[in-house]
């Protein structure tokens, strides 16, 4: 198997395919008398990857390009409203390929995990945040690691050191990361029931006795940075290596697969994008770990 996106999406394709026969319930919710969609459902799915990985963030133009460009992977291309709208009937779909690809990589079983949350944002003037559909979901936070106020959401990240998504939620700029964290993995109970003893590593903001106690109690073990007048915390000067990996995973999906460009306006257009990058990321992961690539988080080969 060769190291490109033409068979990346083909294996994408595929594993998608294969898990639709296995478990139909998967696919998107359509009137059972109908016309049959001549796009697959996982078709659509791996074209919105191809998209992420090639830094496209106009679906009319990635369209455009795509009808050019690989014509022979897709024979028939839909138009941008009717792409829109299937891709974000399919987002519980794509929440179940996630989990379905990073539990078939060698990564899964790692036994330390990093968390943090990045900046989201979703407009820039005073008049989108009183006028956008995102309003009440979206709100005013504040990034210390760039210095910069933001009106917009967050994205948390569970991943292992290798930058393989564990876990993730998206909520508004303001959500309190530790809560945010128990309903992750709330969300997921076969998740940790799987991974008893995982250590976690994670920021200052993670931090209260009742908090670590709770994580303990599911198995967990927590390090974290010491916070200020505190007694110095066992291992904190292991720490700062460590916390760059989890930067350098929003990086990648910052600089690489254009996270704050998702160009989304409601809700569910925004929801829908951010998975696809958050797939986009997984499915390469998931590539370069069955060709046995060195770098697993390595987007190279795909994004030209």
């Amino acid at each position: 198997m060769t190291n490109d996106l033409d068979t990346l999406a083909t294996a994408l394709y595929v594993k998608i395919d294969d898990a639709l026969k296995a478990f139909p319930e998967l696919a998107p919710w359509r009137p059972a008398v109908g016309i049959a969609p001549t796009l697959s459902d996982a078709e659509l799915v791996t074209l919105s990857v191809m998209s992420a990985l090639l830094g496209c963030t106009s679906e009319r133009r990635w369209l455009r390009g795509a009808g050019r460009d690989f014509r022979h992977l897709f024979p028939y291309l839909p138009q941008q409203s009717g792409y829109n709208k299937r891709l974000r009937a399919a987002s519980g779909l794509i929440t179940s390929v996630i989990r379905m690809l990073a539990a078939d990589t060698a990564l899964w079983n790692d036994d330390v995990w990093v968390v943090d949350s990045t900046p989201v944002g979703c407009g820039c003037s005073r008049e989108t945040a009183r006028r956008s559909d995102l309003a009440g979901w979206a709100q005013y936070g504040y990034c210390a690691s760039h210095s910069r106020y933001f009106w917009g959401l967050r994205l948390h990240l569970v991943c292992t050191l290798s930058g393989l998504p564990v876990l993730f939620a998206l909520t508004g700029a303001k959500a309190d990361e530790r809560e945010t964290l128990r309903d992750m993995l709330d969300t997921a109970p076969d998740v940790t029931a799987t991974h008893t003893g995982q250590t976690i590593i994670g920021d200052k903001n993670y931090y209260g006795r009742e908090f670590e106690r709770d994580l303990a109690e599911r198995g967990l073990i927590l390090l974290r940075p010491t916070r200020k007048g505190e007694a110095e915390r066992v291992g904190s000067h292991l720490f700062k290596p460590l916390r760059q990996t989890i930067e350098s995973i929003n990086q990648t999906l910052k600089g690489q697969l254009d996270l704050e460009r998702h160009g989304g306006k409601s809700p569910a257009g925004v929801a829908v994008r951010i998975l696809s990058r958050i797939l986009a990321l997984t499915a390469a992961v998931w590539h370069n770990d069955k060709t046995g690539q060195p770098v697993k988080r390595s987007l190279t080969a795909f994004d030209h």
